[in-house]
């Protein structure tokens, strides 16, 4: 059963980052600077290599996951080719409450009460 709730629960997890992350845009294109290109292809890379190192590496070395991946928002903000669409309050409220709740149950195992 514990298992079952901790599925459930990442589950919830996916949804809420579904809801959060399908407006939210990454683009590249051509600038009259040079290095807001590059600035933006090293966020998507070190979001992507921050995230497989949280995932891959042992407990010791996730440190450097969590550099890669405020490295990766800093050059988000540098590039400024991340486009944030409107959401809707309730979609936020949604997102927000599934992945709490989601984490929540895949940390304990439990149904919250």
């Amino acid at each position: 059963m514990r298992l079952l709730v901790q599925l459930l629960g990442f589950g919830l997890m996916l949804l809420g980052l579904y809801y959060l992350g399908k407006n939210i845009f990454f683009t590249t294109s051509v600038s009259p600077y040079w290095w807001r290109g590059i600035a933006a292809d090293l966020s998507v890379l070190s979001l992507t290599f921050g995230v497989a190192m949280l995932a891959i590496l042992p407990r010791s070395a996730k440190t450097l996951g969590f550099v890669a991946i405020a490295f990766g928002i800093l050059m988000v903000i540098v590039s400024s080719r991340a486009i944030l669409t409107p959401m809707s309050l309730w979609q936020f409220v949604v997102s927000l409450g599934s992945f709490v709740f989601g984490f929540r149950m895949m940390l304990t195992g439990r149904l919250p009460v």
